[in-house]
C-alpha cells in the first residue's frame, strides 16, 4: 500500500501484480490496469504511449484482493484526473514489475559499458561493435547535491534541487525516472562479464565514476577504467601540429571511441585496493552539501555555488565591448562563449541557472522569458 498526501488530503493506493498486468486501486472504487507489452523500462512520458491501460469500477473496496480484470468489463468513455505524483508512483511500480521479469530472461549480451553521461552512452552505442550493453546516466553529476545519493533520501533531495533550479526543458520527474531506470539496469549486470567504465578529466564524469563504483561494490565483475582524456592523448588521433585535450568522453567521435576501446580493452582491471579507494572517496563526497564540483589537481573538489559568477559577468562585459552600443545579448550566446573559452568543462545548464540568479539579484537586466537559454537576453545594469 502507498499513501500520498496532497491538497485533497490522504490518497491510498493499493497494487497487485499479475504479469504482464499490474493493478492499481484508488479510493473509493476505481482500479487501473496496465498491461506490459515489452521488457523495456518506461519514463513518465512513455507510460501513456507504451503498454495498454483499462479502468474498472468496484462495488466495494474489499473486492480488490480477488479482482480479476478478465472477469470484468472495462469502463468506456470515462476519464479520471490523477496527479503527477501518483502517475510517478505508478511508473515506479510498473518498472519494478518489468525489472523482476527482465531478471528471469537472458542476461545482457556482450561486454557491459557504463558511462557517466547519456551523451557518452549514445556515442558508445553508435560506435562500438555488437553485441554489447551500454548503460548511461542522465545525471549531471558535477551539479546539484550528491549527499547520500546512493540512498533514497539523498536522491529525493537531489531531484528537488534540480527541479527547483535547473531548466532541463523536460517534464517534472523525467530525470528522476531516467536515474531510477539506470539503477535498475546496473543491478541487472550479470556477475561473469567485464565492465568497462568510461570517464574523463572533468567534475561530472569523475564524480560519476565514484558513484558507479559504489553501486558496483557488491558485484564481483572485473571493472576496467577507461579515461578518454588520457587515452585520447596517447592514441595519436591528432596531426603533428595539433594540440587538443579531450575533457569529456562525449567529445570523442564514436569511431575514435571504438578505436580507443580496441586499443585498451585488455588493460588491467581495477584492483580491490583501487576500488576501495574510489568507494571511500565516494563516501566522503556523499557527506557533502556542495551543489557544484570540479576536477582539480587529480581530485573532485566542491566549490562555492557562485564559482562561475564573475566569469559570467566578465564574459558579458567583453561582449558588450564588442558592440557599437551596449545592448541585450542572448543568454545562449553568453553560455556558448564561456564553454568555448574554458575547454567545455562548464555545464551549460548550470551556467544558465547562475545567469538567472544574477538577474534575480539585480546584477543583470532581463529581456524575454527565461524558459531556456534560447528564450531570453541579458545585459549588465
Amino acid at each position: 500500500m502507498v499513501i500520498f498526501f496532497n491538497k485533497k488530503g490522504l490518497i491510498t493506493i493499493e497494487t497487485r501484480e499479475k504479469f504482464p498486468y499490474i493493478y492499481f486501486f484508488l479510493e473509493p472504487n476505481i482500479v487501473f490496469v496496465y498491461q506490459v507489452e515489452e521488457l523495456r523500462y518506461l519514463t513518465l512520458k512513455e507510460m501513456s504511449h507504451r503498454g495498454e491501460w483499462h479502468t474498472y469500477e468496484l462495488h466495494h473496496e474489499e473486492e480488490f484482493a480477488a479482482f480479476n480484470h478478465e472477469e470484468s468489463e472495462p469502463l468506456i468513455g470515462r476519464g479520471y484526473s490523477i496527479s503527477q505524483e501518483v502517475h510517478n508512483m505508478m511508473l515506479g511500480k510498473i518498472n519494478q514489475l518489468i525489472h523482476k521479469n527482465r531478471l528471469a530472461v537472458s542476461p545482457s549480451e556482450g561486454d557491459v559499458h557504463l558511462a557517466c553521461s547519456e551523451s557518452t552512452a549514445g556515442a558508445l552505442r553508435y560506435g562500438l561493435k555488437r553485441p554489447k550493453t551500454v548503460i548511461g546516466f542522465q545525471a549531471f553529476f558535477d551539479i546539484g547535491p550528491v549527499w547520500q545519493l546512493d540512498q533514497k533520501p539523498g536522491q529525493t533531495k537531489r531531484f528537488e534541487w534540480i527541479n527547483e533550479n535547473i531548466n532541463l526543458e523536460q517534464d517534472h520527474f523525467e530525470i528522476e525516472n531516467s536515474f531510477n531506470n539506470t539503477l535498475l539496469e546496473i543491478s541487472e549486470i550479470p556477475g561473469n562479464v567485464p565492465v568497462y567504465l568510461w570517464t574523463a578529466d572533468n567534475g561530472e564524469e569523475q564524480t560519476g565514476v565514484r558513484f558507479i563504483l559504489q553501486l558496483l561494490k557488491d558485484k564481483a565483475n572485473e571493472v576496467i577504467l577507461l579515461n578518454t582524456t588520457e587515452l585520447f592523448e596517447k592514441g595519436n588521433f591528432l596531426k603533428e601540429d595539433e594540440v587538443q585535450t579531450m575533457y569529456h568522453s562525449s567529445g570523442v567521435h564514436p569511431k575514435n571511441l571504438k578505436l580507443l576501446f580496441e586499443q585498451n580493452k585488455t588493460q588491467a582491471p581495477l584492483s580491490d585496493l583501487e576500488r576501495v579507494k574510489f568507494q571511500r572517496e565516494w563516501e566522503s563526497l556523499a557527506q557533502t552539501e556542495d551543489v557544484l564540483r570540479i576536477w582539480k589537481n587529480g581530485r573532485v573538489e566542491g566549490v562555492p555555488e557562485d564559482y562561475y559568477d564573475q566569469l559570467i559577468i566578465k564574459t558579458i562585459e567583453r561582449l558588450h565591448n564588442e558592440q557599437l552600443q551596449k545592448d541585450f545579448i542572448l543568454a545562449a550566446k553568453v553560455i556558448g562563449e564561456m564553454i568555448g573559452q574554458n575547454d567545455g568543462c562548464i555545464g551549460d545548464f548550470y551556467l544558465e541557472y547562475r545567469i538567472r540568479h544574477l538577474i534575480y539579484s539585480g546584477v543583470l537586466e532581463l529581456k524575454g522569458v527565461p524558459r531556456s537559454m534560447r528564450h531570453y537576453r541579458v545585459k549588465m545594469r
